[in-house]
């Protein structure tokens, strides 16, 4: 009988949903039977504003635990919540299909960003969103939300006019009916990974050949994992945490030309800087053709994440950090 893949997850509505496709798509692919492994973090189990709590990691951490200790054999992460720095004897072993990064307005009476009266409260979590709210409504009052989807959402019908959240999360929920406004990029650029989910093995089973491996392998979306690899790089070298208001997004096109674009803002909205850079992968989406095919794809993405390397130094050189606190 085929073993058990225990997944481990956080035990929100949204973590459980996206982490319920990830297992059913490995089960799929041929990794056997799955189990979910509900772990609580310190995200869920404290209050007050990201910032404050730590940073990413407090999605993270207990999750890595889990891995690490063998008490599950994959975790799924939004992968804008995995820290950069490499987690030591764990690796991503699959990025699946990314959904719509953008972000999005719920709003009262169906407005859009451009509709919200004068003075409109709107509540979001997140500084970077903060400063381009500001940036492009400085008569906006921001209120700083913590909370679940639902939570947040029931803002709208108490004290806020609008709430911005991830299209992606409200997507996977099954909730676009509550969207009002989906931000252009040049209005409000992602974080780096939005949308994107990040499938976390410890690194001998990446590389075991068992069934569960070959899942991974089958499930990871080229495309995706290139772009996320982009984004991530940029924020790494910026040394950029999540109170830092930095938005990246990268698609790779048909022509296998990786695009990026990134900006970088004062936290008050009054001042921003945008770059944009791009790179040729050779056969970027699907791996190019070559005698030793792990080799030529390690090559590629090194290749991807350089071009987020380069933009962030581009950023740097046109004075990024005076505007965020960066520790670059």
């Amino acid at each position: 009988m085929p073993q058990t893949v225990r997944v481990g997850t956080r035990a929100s509505a949204l973590a459980l949903t996206q982490t319920g496709h990830v297992a059913d798509a490995l089960t799929a692919l041929g990794a056997g039977p799955h189990e979910l492994v509900r772990v609580r973090t310190d995200g869920d189990r404290l209050t007050g504003s990201l910032a404050t709590l730590g940073g990413t990691g407090v999605f993270v951490t207990a999750l890595r635990d889990a891995l690490l200790d063998g008490r599950c054999d994959v975790a799924v992460h939004s992968f804008k919540d995995l820290p950069t720095a490499v987690a030591p004897g764990l690796v991503v072993a699959a990025v699946p299909v990314r959904e719509d990064p953008r972000d999005a307005l719920c709003a009262r009476d169906g407005r859009t960003l451009a509709t919200l009266p004068e003075g409109a409260a709107v509540g979001t979590g997140s500084p970077r969103r903060a400063a381009q709210l500001r940036a492009a409504r400085p008569d906006l009052r921001v209120v700083d939300i913590r909370g679940n989807v639902d939570t947040r959402l029931r803002r709208i019908e108490d004290d806020l006019d609008a709430v911005v959240l991830a299209r992606a999360g409200l997507a996977r929920l099954g909730r676009l009916d509550a969207v009002t406004d989906a931000l252009p990029f040049d209005v409000m650029t992602p974080a780096p990974a939005q949308g994107a989910l990040a499938v976390e093995v410890r690194a001998e089973d990446a590389a075991a050949g068992t069934p569960l491996a070959r899942a991974l392998a089958a499930l990871d979306h080229r495309p995706t994992h290139l772009a996320v690899l982009a984004e991530r790089a940029l924020l790494s070298r910026l040394e950029a945490g999540c109170a830092a208001p930095v938005g990246a997004h990268a698609r790779l096109g048909a022509d296998d030309v990786l695009a990026l674009e990134a900006v970088v803002l004062r936290t008050d909205g009054t001042e921003a800087l945008r770059r944009t850079a791009s790179t040729t992968l050779a056969g970027g989406a699907t791996g190019p053709a070559d005698a030793d095919p792990a080799a030529a794809a390690g090559r590629v993405a090194l290749a991807a994440a350089a071009l987020g390397t380069r933009l962030a130094e581009d950023l740097l050189d046109a004075g990024a950090a005076e505007l965020a606190e960066l520790g670059a």
